[in-house]
């Protein structure tokens, strides 16, 4: 049988393939106000379908686009499914601004077995097994050991259209005047692979889809990093199906972060 971990990487960049293929000679359509979709997404989103499903037949498949011919990978009973998102950072992608990756991860119910995140920009691509650690481009990587908010460099992220008196601006500046500094990505994926490589330190999100996160929470927590619920003091397993979570490079970290945001 192929080595799960092997297929998410080949799925990956494979993915990443696409996407450098297209730039420049795509058509772009919106889903939402301010929420782009590209030729290349689907693209991307086929190939990675076809390389994971050649590999697995029986595995279910979960992708951020509804691909109109094909029909959905069945469901399986034991919840054993594949996460994707064939672009993460769209509307970068759009804009030519050079940060956005393809997530790959395989999970069973909230159980995280694989995960791959490939930036093409960077030729960077970020791994993890269960257990197994966490690597970038087969270096084994580790979040900085950071443990006080003013000397976190953070990660934040808004919706597509986010309104001034939202919950997403009330965090931003519940936290910005206790950190170091603050960044926007516009990409969640690229945003966990940083924290799992030390290069941001913390990231929060309240409502997100899985397909944004499956393969980055593996990251960070192979990596030796920390990811918590908002609630039940920040330990619980995140749902999948329901993201919302801190995730910081250490659990000082995590546990001051979560005193600062709002309940």
């Amino acid at each position: 049988m192929p080595d799960h971990l092997e297929v998410c990487e080949a799925a990956a960049r494979a993915g990443g393939r696409v996407l450098d293929e297209w730039r420049g000679r795509f058509g772009v359509s919106k889903k939402g106000s301010h929420d782009f979709v590209t030729e290349a997404d689907f693209a991307s989103q086929r190939e990675i379908r076809r390389i994971v499903l050649d590999a697995f037949p029986d595995h279910g498949f979960v992708g951020e686009e509804a691909l109109p011919e094909v029909d959905p990978a069945p469901v399986r009973t034991d919840g054993l499914r594949w996460i994707v998102d064939p672009l993460d950072g769209t509307t970068n992608y759009v804009h030519g601004f050079p940060a956005f990756c393809v997530s790959v991860a395989l999970a069973r119910g909230d159980e995280l077995l694989v995960g791959a995140i490939y930036d093409p920009v960077r030729d960077e691509c970020f791994t993890a097994r269960a257990g197994g650690g966490a690597f970038l481009n087969g270096a084994a990587i580790r979040p900085r050991p950071t443990t006080e908010l003013l000397d976190a460099l953070v990660a934040v992220s808004f919706p597509p259209q986010v309104a001034v008196g939202s919950e997403a601006v009330s965090d931003f500046l519940a936290v910005v005047s206790h950190v170091d500094s603050v960044r926007r990505t516009g990409s969640t994926a690229i945003n966990l692979a940083y924290i799992a490589c030390g290069r941001l330190d913390a990231f929060w999100v309240r409502r997100i889809a899985s397909w944004d996160v499956a393969a980055g929470l593996l990251l960070v927590a192979e990596a030796g990093g920390c990811v918590g619920t908002f609630a039940d003091g920040g330990h619980g397993r995140v749902t999948l199906d329901a993201p919302a979570f801190v995730a910081a490079a250490t659990p000082r970290l995590l546990e001051a972060l979560r005193r600062v945001l709002s309940p």
